[in-house]
């Protein structure tokens, strides 16, 4: 079904209500709208104001939402370098075409209130429906979402127990897969390499998921073997390298995605550390070229394309007002390479 949420939206604001909330004419509104540089900081400032307090979109985009024709559908997502959302977006894409539709794509860096202003000026040029990332959004994107009555979808989670739309896979049981996996093979003394958890529901699921896999043997992810980064091959090298100086003891790298996994493979090569022989690298994502390195990544699979294309559909769906099955839930399987063996004898 429809988000409730949807259901629930407030008369829209006018003109004439921003201006009243800022105490100028319409006028004075409507030259500020056309970035007129004549007006004055001051009465700038109280437009400005006025505009974001409302949540006010300028009138012709208004009438394209009210007929949900600007034929225009939005994504924002958290990097525009990470190829497995690339992928997600260049198959929604190529499901929107046949319905006449354009894809809106644009980026936050996991900034929050980025991504706020990203959707205010998605709504200002005409918007039918939107896919977001995970499910941490602030509350003034779902308001502004009802607000204007737009549909949505969080894609990349699966949550039953929602008030939102999800569409993905259990982030947490991809990594309770994988930390199984080494722990059948052997290792008991396993780090992480995660991507960075704020403003990242993903990173932090995948997280959980390791702990628990780890508990359920009566281990656990210390401190000292877990380290945090961003989400590049530089910062995954540095960490590796730390790790390999400070715990010699650890016989497997589980990393957030299959980036951090690379930078891992990289440095090892680099150290002279034998993949799998000496170290069993996994990652997460099994983006195109993981398959063919030197070792092939043992990783997670998520299926980008399928969400791509799901979400197209769903979105086009609730446009029509047709309503869609909820949540969609996907899965993530576990892919086994050659990155992973029996931790190494020791003396």
């Amino acid at each position: 079904m429809v988000s409730k949420r949807l259901q629930k939206g407030r008369k829209l604001p006018t003109l004439s209500d921003v201006a009243r909330r800022a105490e100028v004419s319409t006028a004075t509104v409507s030259r500020y709208l056309k970035s007129d540089d004549s007006i004055k900081p001051a009465l700038r400032e109280r437009v400005s104001r006025a505009i974001a307090e409302l949540d006010y979109v300028p009138h012709g985009a208004a009438r394209a939402l009210a007929s949900r024709r600007s034929h225009t559908i939005g994504a924002i997502i958290p990097a525009l370098d990470n190829h497995i959302f690339a992928v997600a977006a260049q198959s929604m894409q190529h499901h929107l075409d046949p319905a006449g539709y354009t894809l809106l794509l644009t980026n936050t860096d996991y900034d929050p209130e980025r991504e706020l202003n990203q959707l205010r000026s998605m709504i200002q040029r005409g918007l039918d429906g939107v896919l977001l990332i995970g499910q941490q959004h602030t509350a003034s994107v779902y308001e502004l979402l009802a607000q204007q009555r737009i549909p949505y979808l969080n894609a990349w989670v699966f949550d039953p127990r929602s008030d939102h739309p999800t569409l993905g896979f259990d982030n947490a049981e991809g990594a309770r897969r994988v930390t199984r996996y080494l722990l059948d093979l052997g290792h008991r003394h396993i780090a992480m390499i995660a991507g960075q958890q704020h403003g990242n529901d993903r990173a932090a699921q995948r997280v959980q998921g390791v702990r628990e896999a780890l508990a359920e043997r009566d281990l656990s992810l210390p401190a000292k073997l877990f380290r945090e980064v961003p989400y590049t091959i530089a910062a995954a090298r540095r960490a590796y390298f730390d790790l390999h100086q400070t715990a010699p003891e650890v016989t497997a790298v589980i990393c957030g995605n299959d980036i951090l996994a690379m930078g891992v493979l990289f440095e090892c090569q680099r150290l002279g550390v034998e993949v799998p022989r000496d170290l069993s690298i996994t990652g997460y994502d099994d983006i195109d070229i993981v398959g063919d390195m030197t070792p092939a990544l043992t990783t997670v699979h998520v299926p980008a394309r399928t969400i791509g294309r799901r979400a197209a559909e769903s979105l086009l769906q609730q446009v029509n007002g047709e309503p869609i099955a909820q949540p969609i839930r996907l899965d993530a399987d576990l892919v086994v390479r050659d990155s992973c063996g029996p931790p190494r004898k020791t003396a």
